[in-house]
C-alpha cells in the first residue's frame, strides 16, 4: 500500500482518523482541506457551541482529552484544541493541504457501461481494483489556481452539516426579496466570528427558523447580547426533543440505549430468527424505556407546548435529538427567547409571517437555521451525471452505503463521517481502522448484489423505526451491532468486555476499542 496513490478530502473529524491510522500502515495520503483550518464542521461555530456527546464518549481511543478538560460537554474550543492535538501528535496535520477544495472528480481508464455490469465491487471485490482504473482531482486553492490530482483510492471525509445550507423555497413575492431586512444561514453566520456576530445582532430583532442545533445556538446568542429589550424569535416547524443532559430522573440513559441489552429490543439488520423473535417479545419494555425518559425531559416542554409529537426512541433512531445551550428554557421563561410554532412561514417586508397570527414578526435579521444539503454535497463532488445519479439515491430510500461507508457502485472511494452516530468521533475512528484495514489488504468486499441487499436490510430498519426520518443514516442505537460487523470484518473478536453481564449491560464506549488489532 506505500506505493498506492490515496486522496483524503476533509479535515474534519473523519479525515484526521482516516489519515493516521493510513500512516500506520506505511501510506502517506494527500489531505485536501478547502478551509485555512481543520476540524471540519467544528472550525467555525458559535462561542456557545458544545459537544452534544460526554466528553468521554466523543474521543479517539488511543488519545484522551487533556486532564484540564473537565467539563461534561466541552466546548468548541476545546474540541479544535483537541483535535489539533491530534493532528499533530500523529503527524497528520503534515500531511493537509489547507485552503484547497476539491471541485470536481471524474473516474478514468474503465467505460461507465463496463464498470455499471461489475459484479464485484471495483471489478475485484479489492480496494484498488485490477489497477486500470484511477480517480482524477480537479483542485481549485485559496487564490483560485487549479491543478489535476491523480488517486488510486479516494476517501471522502466531506460531513454533512456544512457546504451546501438547506435554504427553504416559497412563492414567487414572499421569500427574502419581499423583506427589507437581512436573510442569512447560520453557515454564513459562523463565518462571521463571534465579535462580528455579536455586533450584528446587537439591538437588532432577529428571527431564527429552525429548532435544532445550530438554530438554538444562534439563539442563545442572541439572547445573551440583547436579552428581554430586544428577544430573539424562534419559528418552530417540528418540535425535538430537547434535552440538558443524558440523565432522566437521574438514572442514566446511556444504560437504556448503548449497551448490548438495549439492542435486544430492537430488529436488527440482518438479524437471525431468534434475536427477531426476542425482539418482538422485548418491544414492550423498549416503549417503557422511552416513556421513563420522555416522563422527565418533557416537564419544561409541557410549559411551552413544545413536547414533539415522536417518541424520543425514534429521535435516537434518527440522531434527532439536542442537548440545550446552557440556560435554554430559563430563557423561554424571562421572554429572551419567544417561540413561535408554524409549520410554514414567509416574508414580508416587515418581517416573518407565520400561521396563525394576522400581524408579522417584525424583523431586522432573520437567519435560517434549517441544515444542510449533505446528499447535494456528495453529488455536486461528481463530474460524471452517471455518478450523479446514483451517487445519493433515490429520495424514498437510505443512502446506498455499504457499511455506511461504500457505494456498490462506484469503485476506489469510500464515504467517512456522512452516516451519523451518538458519538461522531468514536464511530469515525473505527470506520478508520476499517478503511485502513480494507486498504491494506485486510478483507475483500462482498459482491455488488450481496452489498445492495446489506443495504436494504438497513433501510427497512430505518424506515421501520424512525417514521419518515429514514434518510438521515444514522447507527445511533445500533452501534455496537455496526461496530461488531466491522470487527467481524477485520478479523477482531466484537466482544470488547469481561465477563457476560459487563458485556449485556455495561455501556460501549471508544475506550473498549483501544486495543482492536485487525488481523
Amino acid at each position: 500500500m506505500e506505493k498506492k496513490r490515496v486522496t483524503i478530502v476533509g479535515a474534519g473529524v473523519s479525515g484526521l482518523a482516516a489519515c493516521k491510522h493510513l500512516l500506520e500502515r506505511g501510506c502517506t495520503p494527500v489531505v485536501f482541506e478547502a478551509d485555512t483550518l481543520l476540524g471540519g464542521v467544528w472550525a467555525r461555530t458559535p462561542d456557545c457551541t458544545s459537544l452534544q456527546s460526554e466528553r468521554t464518549m466523543y474521543q479517539y481511543s488511543d488519545f484522551p482529552w487533556p486532564d484540564s478538560v473537565t467539563e461534561v460537554f466541552p466546548n468548541h474550543r476545546q474540541v479544535i484544541d483537541y483535535l489539533h492535538s491530534y493532528a499533530r501528535h500523529f503527524g497528520v496535520i503534515d500531511c493537509v493541504r489547507f485552503g484547497h477544495r476539491v471541485v470536481g472528480m471524474e473516474y478514468a481508464g474503465v467505460a461507465e457501461e463496463e464498470l455499471a455490469a461489475w459484479e464485484e465491487w471495483a471489478g475485484c471485490g479489492e480496494a484498488f481494483g485490477d489497477g486500470v482504473g484511477e480517480w482524477r482531482l480537479t483542485v481549485s486553492d485559496a487564490e483560485g489556481h487549479v491543478q489535476r490530482h491523480v488517486a488510486d483510492f479516494v476517501v471522502l471525509c466531506i460531513g454533512r452539516f456544512s457546504g451546501v445550507p438547506n435554504i427553504p423555497t416559497f412563492p414567487t413575492g414572499k421569500g427574502p426579496e419581499a423583506f427589507d431586512g437581512q436573510v442569512m444561514h447560520t453557515m454564513d453566520y459562523s463565518k462571521m466570528g463571534t465579535k462580528k456576530a455579536n455586533e450584528m445582532l446587537k439591538g437588532k430583532r432577529v428571527t431564527v427558523v429552525g429548532y435544532l442545533k445550530s438554530a438554538l445556538d444562534v439563539a442563545a446568542e442572541c439572547a445573551q447580547v440583547n436579552g428581554t429589550e430586544h428577544p430573539c424569535t424562534m419559528v418552530v416547524r417540528t418540535k425535538h426533543w430537547l434535552i440538558p443532559d443524558y440523565y432522566a430522573w437521574g438514572f442514566p440513559i446511556s444504560n437504556l440505549y448503548l449497551n448490548r441489552f438495549s439492542e435486544f429490543l430492537i430488529h436488527k439488520p440482518g438479524e437471525s430468527f431468534l434475536l427477531s423473535l426476542l425482539a418482538t417479545i422485548l418491544t414492550p419494555l423498549r416503549w417503557l424505556f422511552s416513556k421513563f425518559a420522555e416522563s422527565y425531559y418533557s416537564i419544561p416542554m409541557k410549559k411551552h407546548d413544545m413536547v414533539p409529537e415522536h417518541s424520543l426512541f425514534e429521535a435516537l433512531v434518527a440522531c434527532l435529538i439536542a442537548i440545550t445551550p446552557k440556560d435554554h428554557y430559563k430563557r423561554l421563561d424571562e421572554g429572551s427567547i419567544i417561540l413561535k410554532k408554524s409549520k410554514t412561514f414567509s416574508f414580508c417586508k416587515e418581517g416573518v409571517l407565520v400561521e396563525g397570527e394576522s400581524s408579522p414578526i417584525k424583523s431586522d435579521v432573520v437567519i435560517f437555521g434549517t441544515g444542510f444539503k449533505g446528499d447535494q454535497k456528495i453529488k455536486d463532488m461528481f463530474v460524471s451525471q452517471y455518478f450523479q445519479n446514483i451517487a445519493v439515491g433515490p429520495t424514498s430510500s437510505t443512502l446506498p452505503l455499504y457499511r455506511e461507508c461504500i457505494h456498490p457502485k462506484i469503485p476506489q472511494l469510500v464515504v467517512l463521517g456522512y452516516s451519523e452516530s451518538l458519538a461522531n468521533l468514536y464511530t469515525a475512528e473505527i470506520r478508520a481502522k476499517w478503511l485502513a484495514h480494507f486498504l491494506d489488504g485486510g478483507f475483500r468486499l462482498p459482491s455488488v448484489k450481496a452489498m445492495q441487499s446489506d443495504i436494504l436490510e438497513w433501510e427497512k430498519f430505518m424506515k421501520r423505526y424512525s417514521r419518515g426520518y429514514f434518510r438521515r443514516s444514522c447507527i445511533g442505537v445500533l452501534h455496537i451491532w455496526y461496530n461488531d460487523l466491522l470487527c467481524k470484518d477485520m478479523g477482531c473478536n466484537p466482544r470488547r468486555k469481561n465477563g457476560i453481564f459487563a458485556e449485556l449491560f455495561e455501556v460501549y464506549g471508544p475506550s473498549d476499542y483501544i486495543n482492536l488489532r485487525p488481523k
